[in-house]
């Protein structure tokens, strides 16, 4: 080729980094390519942590990030922003990736600019609008202006033939081999990618003080839709269950957002066996989930992560854009209800079967080469234009 494929990589939020990132290391040991990274920082702290623990250093960085920051001022600036850099730069193609308002502005952005885009963790769906908000909305919105979409899984792909794409072609299998005309690929998720790049590393979890003689049992939650009486649930069900369990610890990284930390350092600092901690990186939050016994989770990356760690993890969300997980039998939702939660938790402690049907399941999404994939993909389509 005379000329590299210009890419730009765009993410802003925690989450995204960790899933973008072994796309912008691939795309770096090509030398087809020209990546350039772009970040919002949509989440300031957060996002800084992953670059570094993969080493990248963004060529553009917004800076987005403010106190209070609402959706309406975030959707504006990334488009703004965004528009001068694609001016700049004039990139052959924009990746996104997922469901965040940095995925969806970015997107709509490149379709403005008239710049092909790739949608990366393409086709998740819950079919309600406000559940998760905003993100159902985003990834739709994402998918609908997108020109090539990385499926992680055959149920994302459907969902996008489903929605009126109709040029995707579905083999059953993982592939890369681009078609003229064809949109849709299935990939896997390139959070497997990073997930097993990073538990290679070895963190010393010793300044967490866990006991070698007690369970551990891993919670996150930060959820819009779980901030006020569903998160006092949740801590209410934890509350239950170390009362009522000796041999069990709770640790909990506690989000940032001052929603939850109200409520959660109200319900559950002092209590015994409760270890409400600082948002930790990557690389020990993987060691962390790779310890853990079991998870207890509102995040969607931690429902795909942790299978391949052969962790179960419980879902406290109603609704869930990842259903292969649940189908296959490592992830189950539990919703916010005390009882729910309590109850499955203590079957899974009580009943070995039932904790070993939830451990050996294989896990749905992916392999660690989606990152491949998706650059053999984009490489192939532009040999052939």
């Amino acid at each position: 080729m005379d000329k590299k494929i210009k890419t730009a990589v765009i993410f802003g939020t925690r989450p995204e980094a960790i899933k973008m990132a072994p796309l912008v290391l691939e795309l770096k040991n090509r030398p087809e390519f020209e990546p350039v990274t772009i970040v919002t920082a949509q989440h300031r702290q957060m996002l800084d942590q992953v670059l570094e623990l993969f080493d990248i250093t963004p060529d553009y960085d917004l800076n987005l990030m403010k106190p209070n920051q609402n959706l309406w001022s975030l959707t504006s600036d990334i488009l703004l922003q965004t528009k001068e850099i694609f001016e700049k730069i004039n990139p052959d193609i924009v990746l996104v990736h997922g469901d965040t308002t940095t995925a969806f502005a970015s997107a709509l952005s490149a379709f403005y600019a008239r710049v092909p885009i790739g949608h990366v963790e393409a086709g998740l769906r819950t079919f309600n609008k406000d559940y998760p908000f905003p993100e159902e909305i985003n990834r739709v919105l994402a998918d609908a202006v997108s020109d090539l979409h990385f499926a992680p899984t055959e149920g994302s792909v459907q969902n996008l033939l489903n929605s009126g794409i109709k040029e995707g072609v579905s083999s059953g299998a993982l592939d890369n081999a681009y078609e003229p005309g064809r949109r849709i690929y299935k990939t896997g998720n390139t959070v497997i990618d990073a997930l097993l790049y990073t538990v290679k590393k070895g963190v010393d979890l010793s300044e967490f003080g866990l006991s070698d003689n007690l369970k551990t049992i891993l919670l996150t939650s930060h959820r819009r839709e779980n901030f006020g009486k569903p998160l006092e649930n949740i801590c209410d069900a934890i509350l239950e269950l170390v009362q009522k369990n000796k041999d069990i610890e709770i640790v909990y990284p506690v989000h940032l957002n001052p929603n939850v930390r109200n409520t959660v350092f109200n319900k559950l600092s002092g209590v015994e066996r409760v270890k409400l901690i600082e948002p930790l990186e990557y690389a020990p939050f993987c060691a962390l989930m790779k310890k853990a016994h079991i998870i207890l989770t509102d995040s969607g990356g931690v429902q795909e992560e942790a299978p391949s760690l052969g962790v179960p993890v419980l879902v406290l969300r109603d609704e869930t854009e990842r259903p292969e997980a649940v189908e296959c039998g490592c992830v189950k939702l539990v919703g916010t209800n005390k009882e729910k939660i309590t109850g499955t938790v203590q079957k899974l402690l009580d009943d070995v079967n039932f904790y070993n049907s939830m451990k050996m399941a294989v896990n749905p999404y992916g392999d660690g080469l989606a990152s491949k994939r998706i650059v053999d993909i984009i490489l192939s389509r532009y040999i052939q234009q």
